[in-house]
């Protein structure tokens, strides 16, 4: 696929612990997304896969190699230059992480919030209008406790485009869901790649989705081995 590169990793190793205990998890991670590609990393558990995710989403501090999102290094970023950045992401975790005494509505304005901005009238119409996109319509006024996994799931994944990011990095996002869900979100995260050039780096186990990816790259032991 053509275009701009949204993420460049090159020669990236990581290390876990201190001293005796220090471990490398990590090892000479090269890794490109253009623009706009739908991308699944799959692996073992304990490949490297969430460190990695974790990195390009300036949640961890790079320590050694390079990588680079929107174009801007990451390793030797101050912490403000990594919070700036993490306002250019929509992150979807495998725990939805909803704020329990919040409707889903509040809950997807709170994705508006994290991005810096103010829920205005437009705000509040996006975040109606995305999570119509997720089949809660009906479910807007719903407090999570009223929801099922599969719908608290889906409340986060329009939570993490609502502010429509530019890069969304989801840590096995259809997990919780049925797989015609699963199949929903995955088909709109594409689509949104297609429309708006959204880039999507996803970790998951979930053989049902892979034939909607771009590309699928394959860790073992720290390492890319495939794609």
């Amino acid at each position: 696929m053509g275009g701009e590169v949204a993420i460049a990793v090159r020669g990236l190793d990581h290390w876990f612990g201190t001293g005796e205990a220090r471990k490398q998890v990590l090892f000479d991670v090269d890794l490109e997304i253009r623009r706009g590609e739908l991308v699944v990393l799959m692996g073992a558990s304990g490949s490297g896969k969430t460190t990695l995710l974790t990195l390009i989403g300036c949640l961890r501090q790079v320590e050694a190699g390079s990588v680079e999102l929107l174009g801007r290094e990451l390793n030797g970023a101050s912490e403000a230059e990594l919070v700036a950045c993490r306002r250019q992401l929509g992150f979807i975790f495998q725990a939805h992480n909803l704020h329990e005494s919040l409707t889903a509505l509040q809950n997807v304005h709170m994705g508006l919030a994290v991005h810096g901005e103010r829920v205005t009238g437009d705000g509040r119409a996006a975040a109606r209008h995305v999570l119509g996109l997720v089949g809660l319509s009906e479910r807007v006024n719903y407090l999570p406790g009223n929801l099922s996994g599969g719908q608290k799931q889906r409340v986060a994944v329009a939570r993490a485009l609502v502010g429509n990011p530019p890069v969304v990095l989801a840590d096995e996002p259809t997990a919780a869901l049925d797989r015609d869900s699963g199949l929903a979100v995955v088909e709109m995260l594409r689509r949104l790649g297609r429309e708006r050039g959204t880039t999507t780096l996803m970790v998951t186990h979930d053989n049902r989705i892979l034939d909607l990816a771009d590309r699928i790259v394959r860790m073992e032991d720290g390492r890319i081995v495939e794609g």
